[in-house]
């Protein structure tokens, strides 16, 4: 792991074109400059993105943390499925008055590839719950090593389908492992995410990744067609808690695409005070430690610990992590970003994993592809 991150950082480093020095340089004269064909000294943007790979002093080992709350009590659990029943129920009414009014309902097309333990967990939850609630739901299983063109024939397929209202490709791709020497494994993505994306239209992208969807969330004053599932069950669960979010200081653990970038977009439409801490962040655990709310989406397993939290925190565990586990119905159970048994003595609420964000992002799929349909249809 060592090995790899010195890897990550000479790459970084070499790709803005410094030393390994991190003293400043001299600034070039106008002489130098009239000599160089490069106007602008920052790199291009996707040059500078590194993998997130948290290095070993950050995983859950280390000593016992004892806190207790001073008068005894222990945090609130945040009961993600509970909320989730409540929301999925009134999108089933929804779903038959739509269907006694104009005789339509709203189709989701799933596309999985590979079989990557969470993710076949989490379509099979999604599956499940469109049959509730009397949604159409379709399902496209790929091979981990299958092509691009496999994935954009099954998308575009569902694209010219009309009873097909919301596409979602399953995140995160997987990776192909490739050794280049005796000690380094590097992973790459056989599937360009990028391209995949763009080809899903925006009417249909009811998991929020589209560029002009984040886009619209970025910026104030515009209005996303859908918010990615997972920030917005996040968002969700802290309104229905009770838990005021304006103003408040958040740290939001983790900055991929999926999670941890449109999370903290969405915490900051709702004027909260955001930090993000990724696997290059010095010193996490005291960043960490300022924060009222707490989201974290790094997906290693007790990241957190009790040390890294204010006491009184609201912790939002979005990590999923499969732990082997041959008495679990099936062989794995799922563990979260945060140490759970820690978190309870510090903590004033957090959600437990599983049963806290997933359910509600199930949820908000369901109330995507619902407001896909109802937008398709011209139904209010």
């Amino acid at each position: 792991m060592v090995v790899l991150m010195r890897f990550l950082a000479q790459r970084l480093r070499k790709s803005i074109g410094c030393t390994v020095s991190t003293r400043p340089r001299a600034v070039h004269s106008a002489a130098e400059g009239k000599h160089s064909s490069q106007i602008i000294m920052s790199p291009p943007l996707v040059s500078l993105d590194l993998p997130d790979v948290w290095a070993p002093n950050f995983s859950h080992l280390g000593p016992p943390f004892n806190h207790h709350h001073p008068n005894g009590q222990t945090a609130a659990v945040i009961d993600g499925k509970l909320i989730a029943e409540g929301i999925r129920s009134r999108i089933a009414s929804e779903v038959r008055r739509m269907k006694d009014s104009i005789d339509r309902i709203p189709g989701l097309a799933v596309i999985m590839v590979g079989q990557r333990r969470d993710s076949e967990t989490y379509v099979r939850n999604k599956m499940k719950a469109c049959e509730e609630a009397g949604i159409k739901s379709v399902l496209a299983e790929l091979p981990n090593d299958c092509s691009e063109d496999d994935v954009l024939k099954a998308l575009l397929s569902f694209e010219n389908d009309p009873s097909i209202h919301g596409i979602l490709v399953q995140l995160p791709l997987p990776n192909v492992t490739t050794q280049s020497c005796s000690l380094i494994y590097f992973l790459w993505q056989h599937l360009n995410e990028e391209r995949i994306l763009n080809v899903l239209s925006l009417e249909k992208d009811v998991d929020g990744f589209h560029p002009i969807n984040m886009g619209n969330l970025a910026m104030r004053g515009r209005e996303p067609l859908f918010i990615p599932c997972t920030p917005k069950g996040c968002i969700e669960l802290l309104i229905r808690s009770g838990i005021e979010i304006m103003g408040r200081k958040a740290v939001v653990i983790g900055r991929s695409n999926i999670v941890g970038l449109p999370t903290f977009l969405l915490l900051q439409r709702h004027h909260a005070t955001v930090s993000v801490v990724h696997a290059f962040t010095k010193n996490p655990e005291e960043i960490t430690r300022e924060a009222d709310i707490v989201v974290t989406a790094a997906g290693v397993p007790n990241l957190v610990r009790g040390n890294w939290l204010k006491p009184g925190a609201v912790v939002i565990d979005v990590g999923t992590h499969p732990l082997e586990d041959p008495n679990h119905e099936h062989g794995y159970r799922l563990l979260g970003d945060v140490c759970c048994e820690e978190a309870m003595q510090v903590a004033s609420a957090l959600t437990p994993v599983p049963g806290g964000v997933g359910p509600m992002t199930i949820a908000m799929l369901l109330s995507n592809t619902l407001d896909a349909a109802k937008r398709a249809h011209d139904f209010s």
